[in-house]
């Protein structure tokens, strides 16, 4: 039997990948969706919920597809319903928030998967496999994009707001994380405003350390992505983004999938997104945000 599926917005990563991925995939049946904007809805193929009650009562997993600070809300709604999720990143917009939500998923005894979608492309997994066991002293992440100059992603309010710290923030720290060693702290933080530059120096268990440099207002197309390892050991680099968002959330789902039947929580679970969320605290100690429900 298929799982039933519903979708929690109707923005552009939601045109773009979430919606055909969940439309093509052949142990998905994607029941739904529910957006603030019903028309946009209407877009992506499937039928419309006239609310998110009404979502809830027809699917076995919610995926989202809306922004930080309203995320966890609806999420602890689903988690609480009963419900699978499927969460974009960061999966919250406070240490707090993500903290209740992956406790809830704990007592409810259900499946979580956030939304790294670098972690399930093959080139991901291979450049992760090549620096496994090695003895890494240092490393770099590198995201330069334009993405709220023009296009698609131009008209998202809380990327300008929060800025690349909030999107693509998140891989960068996970793949720095997942090759170097568990990030222990933050130790320097800083954001030039204006062109959303920010440096962030991060200290990894077992004494590595690592940069981060990223921006969504780099006049750059396509955007650059660079993840660098070094040590005794030589030096490895990762810069490959070959494989599509939809083949990589097609690789998702598979894994989701797994996990729910297996009853195990995947190594991308919604306590990897508390983790992340606590990175992304400690490099933003003067944002505030709460949640608009």
């Amino acid at each position: 039997m298929s799982m039933q599926i519903g979708l929690v917005g109707a923005g552009p990563w939601a045109r773009k990948t979430q919606a055909p991925s969940l439309l093509a995939h052949p142990g998905v049946d994607f029941a739904g969706v529910w957006a603030r904007r019903p028309d946009a809805a209407a877009e992506l193929g499937a039928p419309v919920f006239e609310s998110f009650d009404a979502l809830l009562d027809a699917v076995d997993t919610v995926a989202f597809a809306v922004p930080p600070a309203v995320q966890a809300w609806y999420a602890l709604r689903a988690v609480r319903a009963g419900k699978h999720v499927l969460l974009d990143k960061p999966i919250a917009a406070t240490v707090a928030e993500a903290e209740e939500l992956a406790e809830a998923v704990t007592v409810a005894g259900v499946r979580s998967m956030v939304t790294l979608t670098l972690r399930f492309a093959p080139e991901t997994k291979r450049f992760l496999d090549a620096a496994a066991g090695r003895p890494w002293a240092a490393g770099s992440g590198t995201w330069f994009s334009g993405a709220i100059l023009g296009g698609a992603y131009a008209n998202s309010q809380w990327r300008h707001d929060d800025g690349a710290i909030l999107d693509v923030g998140p891989h960068v720290f996970d793949l720095l994380d997942a090759a170097l060693g568990t990030i222990a702290r933050v130790a320097y933080s800083h954001r030039e405003v204006a062109s959303d530059s920010w440096t962030v120096l991060l200290e990894h268990e077992g004494g590595a350390r690592s940069t981060v440099q990223l921006s969504l207002r780099t006049p750059i197309m396509p955007s650059m992505m660079r993840i660098e390892l070094s040590g005794s050991d030589g030096v490895e680099t990762f810069t490959d983004r070959s494989t599509s968002s939809t083949d990589c959330y097609a690789v998702l789902l598979d894994e989701f999938l797994e996990s729910v039947d297996s009853g195990v929580d995947h190594a991308c679970s919604v306590h990897r997104g508390l983790h992340l969320q606590k990175v992304i605290s400690a490099a933003t100690p003067l944002r505030v945000s709460s949640a608009r429900r």
